[in-house]
């Protein structure tokens, strides 16, 4: 059996992968879809939000793009909203491998300019996100939308910091357009008359997280995976009292036993879970559940469970509705140096966030979070101001200290990572719970407790011709991890090789080893 610890997008993800591969899987969460997910905004934007000293993230973000089209297009054939139009039902890391990272950054799939550059074809990822767009079943039911980012500057300074962004994004080789206040409103015309000028990112996509879930849940339903509404209070340990019984039918009746949090739990292998009931839920069948593999996608409440460098990091969001859309595209902006997002929704809605706040556990929304994101929309589309607020809400990311999230097995045998995605949890999904499936299902070469040696976080490869192809040059400062991924060896999870195994380095839990 493997528990999935969490019901976000990610853990729901992990889950439903495996099970198409056959395997054994129960979802352990208190409330499914109800957290970070519940909050997000859903930008599948790696390029747009590209951050200097970051292009390992871009790259990851990149790489999980590419794989959108079909991972949406399988799932709502499996959640029963349209029929299967990906190329096929593989759950392997080899999907979208021929589109690439240069696919993801390369043409553009929304409009372009009027007047201007004309209409792009929507030829990136292979013609895919065409095949589920608005007009597809899959875009549809996942409010899946190709339209590409408009990042913009409301002042003289934002102007300036935007050019220095375009700089680096032409190093990096990506794709992006610079555009003038006018050409920008040319293709927003809510934009207010003081934006200065603007970056279009044409590849950027962007979907409904709450849709997305709700799809994940159906389809975990109709493939028969136990859903288990309660919380895990931790891991169980070799050398604790036997736990209950799990097969691959679902739960079977048990007892338990051990105490103590993370930091009490005995050492040795993980072999299970311990529940607790979540008030207003059924009780859960059994207290304990024994598995052969934990997987940790707890998001900002790992750390509770496990000892890895994830944080929670606040973020304030509201839900607009309007009779018409407002926007057309996912548009961020800095206004006086702060970042603000909106991004609309098929159903007329229009998402604003987020505020990022170091305030521990608070899920609080609070009168000053909200005036601050109204205060700086207003600001870009002054037209907000007139709409009805649908939906306030706050939600906690799980920050690490790089930024990158933490996926793979680390030195503990039966538990396996996936957490630490920060902001990227809904873009990162594909691609982790193909890591996951490709970790759990690949048989390891060498002991899971081979050390990897790495005295420093793994250095992504140079980016400055990921416009056109993967790069095939590492830095000086490549690790061991890397290396021997890149050689075809064993990780601790599994053979991982080519690119996969490179990305797979790039998130590995043994980055943290001296440090956590």
């Amino acid at each position: 059996m493997n528990v999935i610890v969490g019901g976000g997008v990610v853990g729901l993800s992990i889950a439903w992968r495996l099970a198409r591969e056959g395997l054994p899987v129960t979802v352990v969460d208190p409330a499914p879809g109800r957290g970070a997910s519940y909050a997000a905004a859903g930008m599948l934007a790696p390029v747009s939000e590209v951050a200097y000293t970051e292009e390992p993230l871009l790259r990851l973000g990149a790489a999980s793009l590419s794989r959108w089209p079909s991972f949406a297009a399988e799932l709502a054939a499996d959640a029963g909203l349209g029929p299967d139009l990906s190329a096929g039902r593989s759950a392997g890391l080899s999907a979208g491998r021929s589109a690439g990272l240069s696919a993801s950054l390369g043409p553009g799939l929304g409009a372009g300019l009027g007047g201007g550059a004309g209409t792009r074809s929507r030829e990136a990822f292979g013609g895919t996100f065409g095949m589920i767009g608005p007009e597809g079943a899959a875009g549809r039911a996942l409010d899946l939308r190709a339209d590409g980012t408009l990042d913009v500057a409301f002042g003289a300074d934002d102007l300036a910091a935007l050019d220095d962004l375009a700089a680096f994004m032409d190093k990096l080789g990506l794709r992006v357009e610079r555009l003038t206040g006018r050409e920008c409103r040319r293709l927003e015309p809510m934009l207010a008359p003081s934006v200065r000028g603007g970056l279009l990112a044409p590849g950027d996509a962007w979907v409904d997280p709450r849709r997305v879930t709700a799809a994940l849940l159906a389809a975990l339903d109709r493939l028969g995976v136990p859903v288990v509404r309660a919380r895990v209070t931790r891991l169980l340990r070799d050398g604790d009292t036997a736990p209950g019984v799990v097969t691959g039918a679902g739960i079977g009746a048990g007892t338990g036993g051990g105490t103590g949090g993370a930091a009490g739990a005995a050492a040795g292998a993980v072999t299970g879970v311990r529940l607790e009931p979540v008030p207003g839920q059924p009780e859960p069948a059994v207290r304990e559940i024994a598995a052969e593999r934990v997987v940790l996608a707890a998001g900002a409440w790992s750390g509770e469970l496990a000892d890895v460098p994830v944080r929670p990091v606040k973020g304030q969001i509201m839900r607009l509705r309007s009779p018409q859309p407002l926007l057309g595209r996912c548009v961020r902006g800095m206004v006086h140096g702060a970042p603000v997002y909106l991004v609309p929704r098929g159903d007329g809605e229009l998402v604003l966030g987020a505020t990022q706040e170091e305030l521990g556990f608070d899920t609080r929304v609070t009168a000053g979070g909200l005036y601050e994101l109204l205060r700086d929309a207003r600001e870009l589309v002054p037209g907000v101001t007139e709409l009805e607020v649908a939906d306030v809400v706050a939600g906690l990311r799980p920050g690490t200290p790089d930024n990158l999230p933490i996926i793979g097995t680390g030195e503990v045998p039966g538990l396996v990572l996936a957490t630490g995605h920060h902001r990227g949890g809904v873009l990162l999904a594909p691609l982790t719970a193909a890591l996951v499936t490709a970790a759990v299902t690949t048989p390891a070469t060498t002991p899971a407790t081979t050390p990897v040696t790495t005295t420093a976080p793994p250095q992504a490869p140079s980016t400055a011709a990921l416009a056109t192809a993967r790069t095939t040059t590492q830095t000086a400062t490549q690790t061991a991890a890397q290396t021997a991924a890149q050689a075809g060896l064993s990780t601790g999870a599994g053979i991982l090789t080519g690119e996969e195994g490179e990305l797979a380095a790039l998130c590995s839990p043994a980055r943290f080893r001296d440090i956590s």
